[in-house]
């Protein structure tokens, strides 16, 4: 039989052979689109995508099966690498705790100027003119008659008001600037903050286990008794037996709170709900007044607790790990640059990390419009209608 298919071959005419080579080169063509075009159709179905992106993250972090196939003696050198690695991960911790002994030793010479700038705020000590004289930048120059207007017009101001002592509400205004802590402020909390007065950073003390507290001071109100309130977090540099490779400098593994001593009648913290009961038999119906937990910044100061030996619930680990990044971000940026937070300074140059991501996606954007237009299929007709509420009234 092969010889017969080979004989028929050879008798078929070249031309013909031509044309059954023109005829599967089409049906080639032809499949090809028809599977583009199925992959495009696939690749436009959101389901299709979420269970490929699923799969694909399935596959983040999986062996590729490389180590496996490695020789036995190579295997053991590897197994050594790896081993030096666990020696390095403990240096490292080695070197964050004398990082933190440079931050007790740094935080004693900062202290005195946070504690002239305390001064300041609450009035308890007035700045001569010398330390009062800031010079501007050259964009922020002023031509001499607009100096004197200026003048004019804050010497108007402050005989139009009462003259304020300190800086009045300052913590408070760095805290409503700051995202990550404004959204913990509710409108009940903010008549408390402006009795605020300072807040400070202590580190443990040499020998002791690596730890800081952050101590609020208040002036007296009438909130609560307490003059100060405090948060202190546990920390620990040393690596995970079980999983040292994930050390990455110190971590937060606690934290404690204080009490409130609030003024009766004054605990933004609670709140009364009044809710109506119907009794089964008689259908008669009551009122019951009950305290439930209320939204508030000084929760923060009521952390839940870590049990040593078991494991939280998601809730819990999620407010825990709000609760770490708030008290890593007053302790490294709030306390050092409060100035500039009050000002707004500070806040400017952390919305510059995210320019380049902007223009990234404003970029992104623009090939997709350029994308749009050279689709023959494109009909920006069916685009011209923008929805209800982008429509001018």
């Amino acid at each position: 039989m092969a010889d017969l298919d080979n004989k028929e071959q050879t008798e078929m005419d070249p031309a013909d052979m031509e044309d059954v080579e023109e005829v599967e080169e089409e049906e080639t063509a032809e499949e090809n689109s028809k599977a583009r075009q199925l992959t495009m159709q696939m690749m436009q179905n959101p389901q299709i995508l979420a269970a490929l992106q699923e799969r694909l993250d399935g596959l983040v972090g999986s062996p590729s099966g490389y180590m496996e196939s490695l020789p036995k003696v190579v295997k053991r050198r590897v197994n050594a690498l790896k081993n030096l690695q666990v020696k390095c991960a403990h240096i490292e911790a080695k070197f964050y705790e004398e990082v933190h002994e440079l931050e007790r030793k740094y935080a004693a010479l900062y202290q005195p100027l946070f504690d002239k700038r305390s001064e300041i705020v609450r009035a308890a000590y007035e700045p001569i003119e010398e330390e009062c004289e800031w010079k501007q930048d050259e964009e922020e120059e002023l031509t001499e008659e607009m100096k004197e207007k200026a003048k004019v017009e804050e010497e108007k101001k402050d005989e139009e008001k009462e003259d304020p002592k300190g800086i009045p509400e300052f913590w408070l205004t760095v805290f409503k600037n700051v995202d990550l802590l404004s959204e913990m402020l509710q409108e009940h909390d903010e008549p408390i903050l402006k009795h605020l007065q300072d807040i400070k950073v202590k580190f443990s003390d040499a020998g002791q286990p690596m730890s800081f507290t952050l101590e609020f001071l208040f002036e007296p109100n009438e909130f609560f008794t307490n003059t100060v309130l405090t948060k202190t977090y546990k920390m620990r540099s040393e690596p995970d037996e079980s999983d040292p490779f994930s050390f990455d400098g110190p971590e937060i593994m606690g934290c404690t709170g204080c009490t409130v001593d609030w003024t009766k009648g004054k605990n933004v913290t609670l709140k009364t709900i009044k809710k109506k009961q119907k009794h089964k038999g008689r259908g008669t119906v009551r009122t019951v007044t009950k305290t439930v937990p209320n939204d508030s910044f000084f929760n923060f100061f009521s952390p839940p607790e870590v049990p040593e030996n078991a494991e939280l619930d998601e809730d819990s680990e999620a407010v825990l790990a709000a609760d770490f990044e708030i008290g890593h971000f007053i302790r490294e940026r709030i306390v050092p640059r409060a100035v500039l937070y009050f000002t707004g300074e500070a806040i400017e140059d952390d919305d510059d990390d995210y320019d380049e991501e902007g223009e990234e996606a404003d970029d992104e954007e623009g090939e997709e419009e350029a994308d749009e237009e050279n689709d023959p299929d494109y009909e920006p007709k069916k685009d011209a209608n923008p929805p209800e509420e982008c429509k001018q009234q």
